[in-house]
């Protein structure tokens, strides 16, 4: 069951304070980084979610990131729709498709929901690349930002739209931990835990699921509008299951079923990845040796890591028992 305790309390806003402190600190590649890390972030958070705790593991979630962001590159390029309306057309079109496959995957758990949805995903690429009328696998250029001048903030301002992303961001969680603290949410982690359980109890059990694939992919989609407007272009790439892989790798890594750890995963491996990249091309080794460690350390990721010190320093700072109290405990 999710709770919101001190340790992923601190560790969202710690993320969310830096976030909006590097943002206008940090130079314009350290900015545009961390534009990155935010979407990614949003994208994590939606993936575990699904998976951390509705129990739903899935490598078709890039899917939604590249629906979502190829829907809002079409409306506005093609069409010239607003960009707040066409984001908001993107998040449902993404939550419309994730409730379908949530009702046809429903029954389908374990590596057997691993490999549907990978098909969904690679069904969704193949489409996009062979699509000229969507650019092919040239892509869509010329995206524009969401024009937010109307209350005095300029996104093409790359500080401005750091913060409004890492806002955004920390907005997701606040809204994945009230849904998890719901009854809703309390439904999804029982679901998982025992599904049969859930449903001898009169759970419905394909409307949470395909509810809860609805919820994850309208999110994924809404980073995938983000992460256009911080390319100004979409690529099928967006859809491709390595997109999808990398994005369960900041789930692990981060820490399965802790909602602010994924947030954090996606920091870590972003910043290192453009980092190793500097020095050698095979960055995604050096990554995977990382998650490797992290994996075996004790399977749950950083955020574990962090919650597992926390609890050592609280223990090592509580009282002993003195021996008087030991003599009258012993008396009693």
């Amino acid at each position: 069951m999710f709770r919101q305790d001190r340790v992923r309390s601190t560790l969202a806003l710690a993320l969310l304070v830096a976030g909006a402190v590097y943002a206008y600190s940090a130079s314009y590649f350290g900015k545009e980084l961390l534009a990155e890390i935010a979407v990614f972030a949003i994208l994590a958070m939606s993936l575990d979610f699904l998976a951390g705790f509705a129990g739903l593991v899935t490598l078709g979630h890039a899917a939604f990131y590249g629906a979502g962001a190829y829907v809002y590159a079409v409306l506005t390029v093609n069409h010239g729709v607003a960009a707040g309306f066409a984001m908001l057309a993107a998040a449902a079109v993404c939550a419309i498709a994730g409730w379908l496959i949530g009702a046809v995957t429903y029954r389908v758990r374990g590596i057997f929901l691993i490999m549907a949805t990978l098909a969904f995903g690679q069904m969704s690429y193949v489409y996009i690349f062979e699509n000229r009328a969507l650019g092919g696998d040239d892509g869509m250029s010329g995206v524009p930002r969401l024009d937010l001048s109307a209350i005095g903030i300029d996104l093409s301002n790359s500080a401005n739209f750091a913060f409004t992303l890492v806002l955004i961001a920390g907005l997701t969680y606040v809204l994945f931990a009230w849904l998890l603290s719901s009854g809703f949410g309390q439904a999804l982690v029982g679901m998982q835990r025992n599904e049969q359980r859930m449903r001898a109890l009169g759970l419905p059990v394909l409307r949470y699921k395909a509810a809860a694939f609805a919820i994850a992919g309208a999110i994924a989609g809404m980073a995938g509008t983000l992460g256009a407007q911080h390319n100004m272009f979409v690529s099928p790439d967006y859809l491709h299951w390595t997109t999808s892989g990398l994005v369960l790798v900041l789930v692990i890594l981060g820490g399965l079923e802790s909602l602010a750890g994924p947030a954090l995963g996606a920091a870590v491996v972003i910043a290192l990845k453009h980092e190793i990249s500097t020095y050698t091309v095979h960055w995604a080794f050096f990554i995977g040796v990382f998650l490797i460690v992290a994996v075996l350390a004790g399977g749950r990721g950083l955020y574990g890591l962090i919650d597992g010190v926390v609890r050592r320093f609280s223990r090592s700072k509580s009282p002993e028992p003195h021996d008087g109290d030991d003599r009258r405990q012993g008396d009693a």
